[in-house]
Order: C-alpha cells, then structure tokens, then sequence
C-alpha cells in the first residue's frame, strides 16, 4: 500500500519549514515511529515520523526546500522489499538529459550493487562512473552524493596539476615572505539556520520598534543562601531535585507583577493589553541559538514544580525536542547570564512583551551592613522596559520590589 508523508499542520505563525536533514534514503526499510525527516522551523526543529512499517520508495525534496504545510515528502511503499535497484527520483529533482554524445552503453538503464539515492545513481551514469572506485562513507559504506561530488573534485584537480605550468622559484633568503598569503587564513560561509535568521529579525525588531530603557539594582543573595542550605538536603529528598535559585527569582518576579501589572502587559497597535495570567519565558542557551520555554500559570507553581520545569526545558532545548507550544505566548522573560559569567548587560525585550530581567553572576563583594563593611553574595539585576508604557517609576519601583523580595525571601511564602 502506497502511503504518503506529508508536513505536518504548522501554527499560523509558522508560514513554511526547511528541510534540515533525511534519515533515510530511497530503497532503505522503515519501521513505524522511527523519525524519517528533519524540519526546521523559526522556533524549532520538527521531527517527522514514519507513518507504518514499510520501504522510502521516493523523496520529494531535498536538503534546504522550504516546504509548507500538506506538502508532499516523500512515499512509503508498505508491501515493498528494500530495493536494490534504481529507486525513483525526486520530483524537485529532475534528472537532466543525457548528452547526444552519451556512449549507448551509458544510456541504457544500469543496476547497481549497492543501494543508493537517486541523485548518487544520477552522477555515477552521467560521468560514467565505477562506484567500486569510489570511497563511501555513508552508513554501511555506502555511498552519498558528497562522496561522488569529492571524487570528481579530485579528478578534476589532478588533470589541472598535470597540466599547470612549473612552479616559480622560491625567493631568493634575501627576499622577505608574504605574509597575507601565510596559511591558516581562510574563510568559510555559513548559511544562518532558520532559528539564529529569527533571533537576528527579532532583534531589530525590539531596537526599531520599542522605547527601551534599562533600571539596575543589586541583590544581596545571602539570606537565599542561609535559606537553600538550611532546606536543600529535606527539599532534595522530598521532590527530588535541587533547590536552584531560578525558583526565587520566578516567584518574586510573579509577586512583582501583582503589584505593577503594567510590567505584565504589551501594545497592541493603539491599546494596551492587560493580561490577568503570568505565563514566565525563561531564556535557554543551545547549539542553535537563544530560546525561550514558556512557564505557564507560573503563580500556581510551587518551588518544586518551577525547579522541574526548567530542568525538563534545558533537557528538551538541547535535544531539539521543544515544541511550538513550549515556546508560545509568554508575558514577561527572564534571562540569566550570569551562568557564563556576565557582571552586567542591557537584555533586549522579546516583543511583544514589555519588559525583561537578567540576572547575573552572583559575586562576593563588600557591602555595609549596621555601619560595618562585610562580604556578602552579591548580583546585579537589570530591568529593560518598553519606555511607551511603562514609566521609569514603575520599573524602578518594581525592580526594587525584587529586591526587598529577594533579600527577605520569607516575604515570597507570606506575599508581604
């Protein structure tokens, strides 16, 4: 039974995907749930399951097509047997004509040993290649389009130095060498991935779009210190997980928002949104570039599933598993670079949020307490707010709210 992938149904703010990436080539057997193919999206990367137990027969794209929602991938064949025979090319791949001046030989249909792609098959007929003179270095040995591609390269190098000219003669030790054409100076071309694409135009969004202003503060973490070392051991035991101190900073974040909603809500076009909820994005380092899960409700969490949360979306970050859902909506972010050791820095807003905190690293300083100097963990806090709605009061105000918050962390269980 022939049965046809697909893209999945991607979110209204998602118009089309990149194809990152096969994990199967025509003729290989698939097996139900096994991913197929990788999609890359602005937010995430999809991974597309095969569908029922069968054979690739065909794909329909390769490696870089923007494709949509609905659009044809690929067919699997449930009844077939693997081929070892020429699979079908893709359509968004077409074979090119053969050249009048082509051998008849090289014209006639010709079956391989070994499966491969469509376009590895392509190559081989059109330069009339041996594949058994050919490396390969897919899995199993077998070989992939780059491999051909290498091995014309070096084909073509070696009848170029066959025929290039002999080389000038070195200069004489009088002579002093270039330097710019010293090795060790090259330079190679990336394209940006569809995420880091996103991160860039967002950014230039937040600078072109909003008013920002940045309100500073510092924190003496030590009573947060005192606190985690008195209740860690219990607290690990019981929920097991650690007492980090993300935890701390959500919940006076969410108790800030209580008392300034305006930090809570964004523009939308000429009014002001107000949202009732605290949906809390917390920023998160990968591979591919900044992302920012959302914890939704973050005001019924307790320590403990706020703790869990975040581990479970540093988990899902760094596998590529989160979800369109995991990163929606959000109304207020917080970023923490202090875990690469950053003192101080003006973190840009994520529209359309108004309002942004970083947190960072927390050093011990000396600080006066009662009229006596003494050293005491300390971190610098910075409140980036969209100066269109909210005033300097306000963010000031609620920065230091954090503060007192932080500094008295009981005050978080009694919200005094």
């Amino acid at each position: 039974m022939r049965i046809e992938v697909t893209v999945p149904n991607l979110p209204e703010s998602v118009t089309d995907a990149t194809l990152l990436d096969w994990h199967k080539q025509p003729g290989d057997t698939v097996q139900k749930s096994e991913t197929l193919v990788d999609l890359e999206t602005e937010k995430v990367i999809l991974e597309v399951p095969v569908p029922d137990n069968g054979v690739l027969q065909e794909i329909r794209h390769v490696k870089g097509d923007v494709v949509g929602s609905g659009e044809l991938l690929a067919v699997i064949e449930t009844e077939a047997r693997p081929a070892v025979a020429e699979a079908s090319v893709p359509e968004a791949m077409p074979a090119k004509p053969e050249p009048a001046a082509m051998p008849e030989a090289a014209r006639r249909p010709v079956r391989f040993a070994q499966p491969m792609g469509p376009s590895v098959r392509r190559l081989l007929i059109e330069h009339n290649l041996d594949p058994a003179q050919i490396r390969g270095t897919g899995r199993e040995g077998r070989l992939t389009k780059q491999d051909v591609l290498d091995f014309l390269d070096s084909q073509k190098r070696k009848s170029a130095e066959a025929l290039a000219p002999e080389r000038k003669p070195q200069p004489e030790p009088s002579e002093k060498p270039a330097v710019r054409g010293a090795e060790g100076r090259g330079e190679r071309r990336v394209p940006m991935t569809r995420l880091r694409a996103r991160i860039a135009e967002r950014m230039i969004e937040a600078q072109h779009t909003t008013a920002t202003l940045t309100t500073f503060n510092e924190v003496n973490m030590q009573k947060i210190f005192d606190l985690r070392n008195q209740h860690r051991a219990r607290f690990e035991q019981e929920y097991k997980i650690k007492l980090g101190f993300m935890s701390f900073f959500v919940k006076a974040a969410v108790e800030g928002l209580r008392r300034f909603p305006i930090i809570n809500a964004s523009i939308d076009g000429n009014e002001i949104v107000h949202h009732d909820y605290y949906d809390i994005g917390i920023a998160v380092s990968t591979d591919r570039g900044l992302v920012v899960p959302i914890l939704r409700d973050a005001d019924r969490l307790d320590f403990a599933e706020i703790e869990k949360a975040i581990i479970d979306f540093s988990q899902k970050a760094r596998d590529g598993k989160l979800s369109f859902e995991d990163l929606s909506g959000g109304t207020f972010t917080i970023t923490n670079g202090g875990i690469f050791g950053s003192m101080l820095s003006t973190p840009i807003l994520n529209p359309p949020q108004s309002a942004i905190l970083g947190m960072h690293v927390i050093k011990d300083r000396p600080v006066v307490e009662a009229g006596q100097i003494v050293i005491r963990p300390m971190i610098y806090l910075a409140l980036s707010y969209d100066h269109r709605i909210i005033d300097g009061r306000e963010a000031v105000t609620f920065l230091f709210t954090l503060k007192e918050l932080l500094e008295d962390p009981v005050r978080l269980l009694l919200k005094i």
